[in-house]
């Protein structure tokens, strides 16, 4: 069976959808031929767009995998031979009036009818989605991201009296002013990973955080920001999965994270939930993390059993087994 992987344009500031599905293809059967075919163009303006949409339906396989943020490619696709994968429903949270209609019909309504089957990575995407679009509950199978094997267990000492916090992501919906309120007079140095706006800059200053700043970092980067961390805040407004939530535990690091969406479901018990409108609580939350041992050491132990939930060959597997139900049924 020749499986092809359709991938956006690479951007060295977004790479989470490539490298989760770079370690599902180590993991495939071996009866299962995965190729890659990458968009010439980035997803910006009408005719860039037009030729992906062109040149990925001359590029076509026995199975097409769009694996994310380019729906449209489905466009001229053999419907039965192809799977979108939907990572998240954002545009409800980023878009208003006729942008988020736009959206919303170029980018679930159109690609929904020119697929076989659509593939969520979260329970919480997944319900989230039915509410927006009509199309079989049965069609839409969950199957959730993977943990990469670079991150793997490195013990460290917490440091109780000034611990360093990693902080993965500056858009909107990672919630970075209310938890530089939430963290004002805690003794703590503040790592933050992504471009960070005037107002945010200004935020850090007024509440007296003491941070460093980073962007465009590689895996290996990112795997020695994690083990050089003491704990990692991700009190996100809005996500579709959250795996910096499953990198911090897979490394050993307690996670606080938000209450709210597919967070709760990633995590399990293996993090501090928190309200992530409610400063108080993020503060809450991560005081207990720092003067709780007993309690930061069992949510260490907890993550390291919940990766387990999301071991790559676990997770190949279910793929493996989708790609047949449609290769079959075509």
């Amino acid at each position: 069976m020749r499986v092809v992987h359709f991938h956006r344009k690479p951007d060295i500031s977004v790479f989470s959808i490539e490298g989760l599905f770079k370690t599902v293809r180590n993991y495939l059967p071996k009866d299962i031929n995965c190729k890659v075919e990458i968009s010439r163009y980035e997803s910006r303006g009408i005719f860039k767009r037009i030729y992906n949409i062109a040149e990925a339906a001359f590029k076509q396989g026995d199975i097409n995998h769009i694996t994310g943020d380019v729906n449209y490619l489905c466009y001229f696709m053999r419907r039965k031979h192809t799977i979108l994968t939907v990572h998240d429903c954002n545009f409800t949270f980023n878009a208003t009036g006729f942008k988020k209609c736009l959206l919303w019909f170029f980018w679930f309504v159109i690609p929904f009818k020119r697929v076989a089957c659509v593939t969520v990575i979260s329970e919480s995407t997944k319900q989230e989605l039915l509410k927006y679009v009509r199309y079989s509950e049965g069609k839409i199978h969950v199957v959730p991201n993977c943990i990469s094997p670079v991150f793997k267990y490195t013990p460290q000492a917490f440091n109780v009296t000034r611990p360093l916090i990693l902080q993965i992501g500056t858009k909107v919906n990672k919630n970075i002013l209310r938890l530089a309120d939430a963290l004002r007079d805690i003794p703590c140095k503040l790592e933050i990973i992504g471009n960070l706006t005037e107002k945010q800059k200004q935020s850090l200053v007024v509440n007296s955080i003491d941070y460093t700043n980073c962007t465009g970092i590689t895996e290996d980067e990112m795997v020695k920001k994690y083990q050089s961390c003491d704990m990692l805040t991700f009190v996100s407004l809005y996500e579709g999965f959250g795996m910096p939530i499953l990198e911090a535990n897979a490394i050993g690091r307690p996670v606080i994270t938000s209450n709210i969406l597919s967070m709760p479901e990633v995590a399990g018990d293996a993090a501090c939930l928190v309200d992530p409108y409610n400063i108080e609580d993020i503060r809450t939350g991560i005081l207990r993390i720092i003067g709780d041992r007993q309690y930061r050491e069992q949510l260490v132990i907890n993550g390291l059993k919940n990766v387990g939930r999301y071991a790559p060959e676990i997770i190949a597997k279910q793929y493996a087994g989708l790609y047949r139900e449609v290769y079959d049924a075509r």
